[in-house]
């Protein structure tokens, strides 16, 4: 099969959208594509049409365009299916759960209306995976704000949906509860096979769940694609932010026991973190790198309490913020991994750093983000 034949395949079995127009006084005219599996984030700040273009997608909205999701036509210039008709698991900002029905029966109620009925395997698996058993029998006055969204996020996905839409799901929630169900989000990456699209303004969100984002400004679509192509993209303005980060695929190669670290192989170069186990080795994890923990040098360094060092390219320098440049690094041989260095103008100087050049990148510090992918 060529490449050609492979992305035919994959839209066919992904999701196409092509929506336009006008919500009062706010327009519309968004196009985007997404895989048939992973997170998909539709990112921007309020008002730039993120929860509109989600809702016309289930249906609940009505715009012009059209919306194929794994090769069913849910909308185009002669069909328009209602929100019933199409098959989405929809979590909105609070969960609307049945406060008359014990979690169990929330969990199952759309189950009970979709074709095949409920299904006890798949009951049991997503119980199993948002942490939902010893909730089963309680009532959901019991439930605290971040299980409430596990169980409409189990409602959800119980329902059999070919497409997964989640809007904002953690805004209505204090830290703890974020902290508490983002493992959860991730797990679900990891586990099921079927789009999701999630609506957030909170880029530390997308960076931890989303593989693929759709940047939105006033009702239009900025930039959309792999999700670190996004946040090293210099004319996106990510790289300004003063939390910058890049998000890289690692896999897992070793784990030694007496120093608690895990070896990774990145791009062809190894990197050690904290946690991880030996059971992991050979799954894929996901790095976050943020700007402003790395630092260059031209020379290899000697004994230093930084543990991982790594050898790049310098692919551009781009002003930051006052008296900082924002350099877009690429690992040495290995160029689709791609991550910033926040440094002075001062410390750029001195280096006389310029695009081209090949250093060595110091990492101060290296998140793990807690669920494994798929191993490769």
């Amino acid at each position: 099969m060529s490449a050609r034949d492979g992305l035919a395949e994959d839209r066919a079995s992904g999701v196409s959208v092509s929506l336009a127009g006008k919500l009062g006084a706010f327009s519309i005219d968004a196009a985007f594509e997404a895989p048939a599996s992973g997170v998909t984030a539709l990112f921007g700040p309020s008002g730039s049409g993120k929860t509109s273009l989600l809702r016309a997608i289930a249906g609940l909205t009505r715009l012009t365009g059209f919306v194929t999701v794994a090769g069913e036509t849910w909308q185009d210039a002669g069909r328009y299916l209602p929100p019933h008709r199409r098959a989405t698991g929809y979590v909105f900002q609070e969960a609307s759960l049945f406060p008359h029905l014990s979690v169990e029966k929330n969990l199952t109620f759309g189950a009970r209306r979709s074709p095949g009925g409920i299904d006890p395997a798949g009951l049991n698996e997503v119980v199993a995976m948002l942490g939902l058993a010893p909730l089963l029998c309680r009532a959901t006055a019991a439930l605290s704000g971040g299980e409430r969204q596990r169980v409409a996020l189990g409602r959800a996905i119980l329902s059999r949906p070919k497409l997964l839409l989640m809007d904002e799901p953690l805004s209505a929630l204090d830290r703890a509860a974020k902290d508490e169900i983002l493992p959860y989000l991730e797990r679900l990456n990891a586990g099921l096979s079927l789009p999701i699209l999630y609506v957030s303004h909170d880029i530390s969100e997308v960076e931890r769940l989303a593989d693929r984002i759709v940047v939105l400004e006033a009702g239009r679509v900025k930039a959309a694609g792999p999700l670190n192509a996004a946040l090293t993209d210099v004319a996106l303005g990510f790289v300004r932010d003063p939390h910058a980060a890049a998000v890289l695929p690692a896999k897992v190669v070793g784990f030694d026991a007496a120093d608690e670290l895990a070896e990774l192989d990145l791009g062809g170069q190894r990197v050690f973190v904290d946690g991880s186990g030996p059971d992991e080795i050979g799954s894929i994890r996901r790095l976050r790198i943020e700007a402003s923990d790395v630092s260059l040098t031209r020379e290899t360094p000697a004994l230093s309490t930084i543990l991982n060092t790594l050898r790049v390219k310098i692919l551009a320098i781009e002003p930051a913020a006052p008296a900082k440049l924002a350099i877009l690094l690429a690992l040495d041989g290995a160029e689709d991994f791609t991550f910033m260095a926040t440094v002075t103008r001062r410390s750029a100087g001195l280096l006389a750093l310029s695009a081209g050049d090949r250093l060595i990148a110091q990492i101060k510090s290296v998140s793990l983000a807690t669920a494994p992918q798929a191993g490769g």
